[in-house]
Order: C-alpha cells, then structure tokens, then sequence
C-alpha cells in the first residue's frame, strides 16, 4: 500500500491513470485507519468503498466490517481490483459508476472520489439512507459544505446540506498522500445524517429546486430573485410574480444574506 505497489500495478496492467477522470490512487496507508475511525466502522457493518482503485483501502476495510461493497467505474481497473481481492470472501466488486449502478444494501460509506464528481456525490449521498459517510475531498470544495452566511463560500450547497447533515471536517490530506498527485490538498469530510432538522420543510424537492435557482442570483435581492423563479416553476404571470414576490418579509435582503432557516420558511410559503 504505496506509492511504488501503485506504480507496480499500473506498469503490470499497462494502465496510464487519466487525470481528466481524477484518478489519483490513495497511496498513505496511515490514513485508512482513520477513515474507518471517523466512520465509526464495526463488525456489523457494510461499507460502501465508492471509487475503490486498486483495492488498498478495501482490503483494510474487509478486515474491520462485516462486508464491503468495492465498486469502481473504470473497467480496466476493476479487473485489478477483482484480482487484488479474489481472496476476501467479504467483499464484492462492482464495476460500474456509483450513482447509477444497483447496489446491494449498505449503511456507511467511504469514499476518496474524483474531484470533478463531489458535488453529485454528495448530493446524492444527502438522500441516501446511511449511518454516516466519510469522504476524502478537496480542501477548497469542503469549505462549501459547512460555510455560514454571509462567508465568500456560502452557496446553494451549504443550504441543502446544513438541512439534512451535521457536517465535520477532520485532517488534511497532503497531495502528496496520492499517485498522482493532485494539484490541490484535500480534507477528510464527516456527513452524519441529522435525525432532526432545526427547520421543517414541506416538499424538499421544491426546497432543493428553489435554492439552487435563488443563488444563481445570488446577490441580487430576493424580491427581484424570486420574480422569474415563480413564473417558470408556479408558472405565475409576471403581474402575479411581482405582487408575491414583493410581499415578502425578506424581499429587500440580498440572496446571499438568508439563512437556511430563511429559504425553508421561503419554500413552505410557495410549496403549500
């Protein structure tokens, strides 16, 4: 679990890693216990290893859960991996992209993605039923998930994600923990499902819907935001837009300056 058993493999299989995929192999054997320790990993649970590789966090994982489900996109490197594994009878590999693949039954998960698909991941792992998630992810984009209002990194994704997770960032990860190495550093990233939100929301995909749409505006001031939104989502005329939009308590505050308590209330009054 190195650099150089990285590199072996890659030569034996003649595998050139494609950075425009993100592949960049964990390579720091040191972090994988703390991965499992964050998520809480026991002998009765089933983990999810999203984006496996080769199989060096697998193979520790296997040794410390009741099964793992090792699923990994690229063909010729799930062929490694199924051959890295072939003797762990608790583990199975799936080649396929997480996010659509059927995937057997798992209550935590583990994952060291490429970079360019964190926001789906996460998003997607927001409406997953999971015990908690532990992710290796840039440090930039980490920031997003837990940033507070009125911060340069505030954005539709600090809201939904404030709503459904208590989010925690734990260690760095240098560049240097990968091969090859990335151009940024990263963060280990804790999601725990909240049991209960301190708002309520009435129809989340609305919520999800409106936020997002809102702060591709984000400076502009609600009244103003929520003018075009109305009309092509309660496909309200521009009269009728108007006349709501301006009667809103928040309507001269800018998008930017509402909290995620703010837009719940905002949705509850549109989706009913």
């Amino acid at each position: 679990m190195s650099a150089e058993e990285a590199k072996r493999l890659l030569r034996r299989f003649r595998i050139v890693p494609n950075r425009l995929l993100g592949q960049n192999f964990m390579v720091e054997p040191t972090l994988f216990e703390r991965l499992s320790e964050y998520a809480s990993v026991g002998k009765a649970d089933v983990v999810l290893d999203a984006g496996a590789g080769f199989g060096f966090l697998t193979r520790f994982l296997a040794s410390k859960c009741r099964s793992v489900i090792a699923i990994e996109k690229d063909q010729r490197v799930a062929e490694v991996l199924r051959e890295q594994l072939n003797d762990f009878a608790n583990v199975v590999v799936i080649e396929g992209d997480m996010l659509n693949a059927a995937l057997p039954e798992f209550n935590k998960l583990i994952a060291i993605p490429p970079y360019y698909l964190s926001t789906r991941l996460v998003t997607w792992l927001l409406e997953c039923k999971v015990d908690s998630a532990v992710l290796v992810l840039q440090t930039a984009f980490a920031k997003k998930l837990v940033a507070g209002v009125g911060s340069e990194d505030y954005g539709w994704l600090s809201v939904v994600t404030y709503y459904s997770a208590e989010v925690r960032l734990f260690d760095s990860v240098p560049k240097e923990s990968f091969y090859p190495q990335p151009e940024v550093d990263s963060v280990i990233v804790r999601l725990l499902p909240r049991q209960l939100s301190s708002f309520k929301v009435v129809n989340i995909a609305f919520f999800k819907q409106m936020v997002r749409w809102l702060f591709n505006q984000r400076n502009k001031k609600l009244g103003n935001a929520m003018v075009t939104f109305l009309e092509n989502t309660l496909k309200l005329s521009k009269e009728e837009a108007k006349k709501s939009a301006c009667a809103l308590l928040l309507a001269e505050r800018r998008v930017r300056e509402l909290s995620p308590k703010d837009f719940g209330e905002l949705a509850n009054a549109f989706a009913e």
